[in-house]
């Protein structure tokens, strides 16, 4: 009896333990992401000061913007986390990167804070969920297993985040496309040249589509840098993986060659682009009626049935058995 009672108490205290663990560590990141954090009133002074700065932000390392000790402590440790699974060929890291840089990861650490946080996540599920697993069940094959799964999965996470972070990006480029060609086409027919009007796409639509606003800013700074506009266009639609971002920056690419009209190349694009827009939103609406059917049939229909049916059923079972109502 004492030895459960040992067991029990040292199972709730290494509970309790591990709790306050996770929240303490969680509101240390947070506290200290804000008190890192400048004012807002603060970083518009120093746009204000130095305009050039979020163009510099730019070309940042692929570090995150916090610059908090746990993104100094990863940085410093991600070259010994990420040997295991340092790629042997120049054609996986290109990869690897390629999906980096789609998720808006560009810097030269990037993959390999990437494979680290794999391994750190592994690890974290090995150990965490293995010990949980471990006092619940207690050691045995099916809780090893089960550690193995659960270390598998917790692998697979960051790559799972990253796809999601990329997804979200690209769906951001091609809702706003449409509007940030109509505002190119704008400029371009006042009188500004191409890496100007890109320039006031990027001032216009930091605050509504700031993933365009970024990825043009990063082209102008190309530019001003001296690469060939031919190739900044090229990198521009292959950084990003969308199709549509592809085909303007080939349509650009040849206006400048063939000396042809910018702004009517724009337009026709910007027409194509929102059309294909009201195309997949009739396609989703049309989609609707069928999606609907089975939310109705497991969760409303049930309802309605028991709603409309129970009095009648109820008053049913008295008149045919009043012995189970509790008549005489």
């Amino acid at each position: 009896m004492n030895v459960l009672l040992a067991g029990i108490i040292s199972h709730s205290l290494v509970t309790q333990l591990a709790i306050f663990g996770a929240t303490a560590a969680v509101a240390w990141w947070v506290l200290d992401a804000m008190a890192r954090r400048k004012p807002r009133a603060e970083q518009r002074l120093e746009e204000l000061r130095e305009p050039n700065t979020r163009k510099g932000d730019l070309l940042r390392d692929g570090k995150p913007k916090g610059g908090g000790a746990m993104a100094k402590a990863l940085a410093k440790a991600s070259p010994a986390l990420a040997a295991p699974l340092q790629p042997k060929t120049e054609a996986e890291l290109n990869k690897t990167r390629e999906k980096l840089n789609m998720a808006g990861f560009r810097g030269e650490n990037a993959p390999q804070m990437y494979w680290s946080l794999k391994v750190i996540c592994m690890t974290a599920g090995f150990f965490l969920g293995g010990g949980v697993l471990a006092f619940s069940r207690g050691f045995d094959i099916d809780t090893l297993t089960y550690t193995g799964i659960l270390a598998g999965v917790c692998f697979y996470l960051p790559e799972v985040v990253l796809w999601a972070i990329k997804r979200s990006r690209q769906d951001n480029i091609f809702y706003g496309l449409p509007d940030a060609l109509d505002l190119m086409v704008v400029c371009v027919e006042a009188g500004l040249g191409l890496d100007q009007a890109m320039r006031k796409v990027t001032e216009e639509m930091k605050k509504t589509y700031h993933v365009i606003a970024e990825e043009f800013a990063l082209s102008n700074l190309q530019l001003q840098m001296g690469r060939a506009r031919t190739e900044v266009l090229h990198d521009l639609g292959s950084r990003t993986g969308v199709d549509d971002l592809k085909a303007l920056a080939a349509i650009l690419i040849q206006a400048d060659k063939f000396g042809s009209s910018v702004a009517q190349a724009l337009r026709v694009q910007s027409d194509s682009m929102r059309t294909r827009r009201r195309q997949m939103a009739e396609e989703k609406a049309a989609k609707t009626a069928v999606k609907l059917i089975f939310p109705l049939v497991i969760f409303i229909f049930p309802a309605i049935f028991v709603v409309l049916v129970g009095p009648a059923a109820i008053t049913m079972i008295n008149e045919l058995f009043p012995s189970m109502s509790g008549g005489q």
